[in-house]
């Protein structure tokens, strides 16, 4: 293929300047690029039905559940990996440098707001999907409280991360370039979604992650972070969630009492006051 990009462009060398092996460079990592991010949306392709129906009915296991949960960790923390080894591995460290020189050179003036909208868009499909009559796996209550811890584990981890990584932005702005926290909450969203609508149809799942890649990539283009901060921060984001649904039943049983006496309970209530995110626990007796 870079034969026939080289033939192809051969006769342009005289006329442009420009180095045909260059351009041929050029597109295939711009290829590669685009292959990564969207590794969360092909790996979630592989669970579309057969059939063309929306809803997809497997039975499975109590095996096959721990399998699928198991694998489902691989990703993120194979993404949160490759971005602390850009700091280590100078090859991860200049794929970062080449995919910035591509962005400055094919467009240096770009930007866009998107990127501040669409990280928010998962989330926001989850409440519009229920408003529509589609019910997910949890209560309004229920599934708040998950988003809102989701939120808390992801803020907490990636301002640590911030500070401590001290790594300079693309555009000099400050050093708080790593990890990517528009692309991680992006991520977290889209795995909220997952987690309520993915065993409805995966469709929903795909649409989310398309999003948060979109996200990503904007990220990026917008001279904001540096292509393992996106990669980084897609695995911090994602990583939240799913702790944040892991954990969450624990905490739901410390603050309930069980069958026996179902007149009492605690409801777990999301708040915000004073530019602050909190829950509220209110016991019913």
């Amino acid at each position: 293929m870079i034969k026939e990009f080289y033939r192809k462009y051969s006769g342009l060398r005289g006329k442009i300047g420009i180095q045909p092996l260059i351009l041929a460079t050029m597109f295939l990592r711009k290829i590669l690029f685009i292959i990564i991010l969207t590794v969360p949306t092909a790996l979630l392709a592989q669970e579309l039905p057969a059939s063309d129906s929306l809803v997809s009915v497997r039975p499975k296991t109590p095996i096959t559940r721990f399998n699928e949960s198991f694998i489902s960790y691989i990703p993120p923390v194979a993404f949160i990996t490759y971005g602390v080894l850009s700091f280590h591995v100078s090859g991860i460290r200049q794929i970062d440098y080449d995919i910035h020189n591509d962005r400055q050179a094919d467009h240096p003036g770009f930007k866009t707001n998107l990127d501040n909208i669409s990280q928010f868009l998962p989330a926001v499909m989850v409440y519009g999907l229920n408003i529509a009559g589609v019910k997910g796996k949890h209560n309004f209550a229920d599934r708040t409280a998950l988003y809102v811890l989701s939120e808390g584990i992801f803020a907490g981890s990636t301002f640590i991360t911030k500070k401590t990584s001290n790594r300079l932005r693309p555009n000099a702005a400050d050093r708080y370039s790593f990890p990517s926290g528009h692309t991680g909450n992006a991520f977290a969203s889209a795995e909220f979604l997952n987690q309520e609508y993915g065993d409805i149809s995966p469709w929903y799942s795909i649409a989310g992650y398309t999003i948060a890649a979109t996200t990503g990539v904007l990220r990026i283009y917008n001279n904001e972070h540096w292509f393992s901060d996106v990669v980084a921060g897609a695995g911090v984001g994602v990583l939240s969630t799913k702790l944040a649904y892991l954990i969450y039943p624990v905490i739901k049983r410390q603050f309930t009492h069980g069958k026996q006496n179902p007149g009492v309970g605690t409801i777990i209530i999301p708040t915000y006051q004073d530019h602050v995110i909190g829950l509220a626990f209110v016991k019913t007796l």
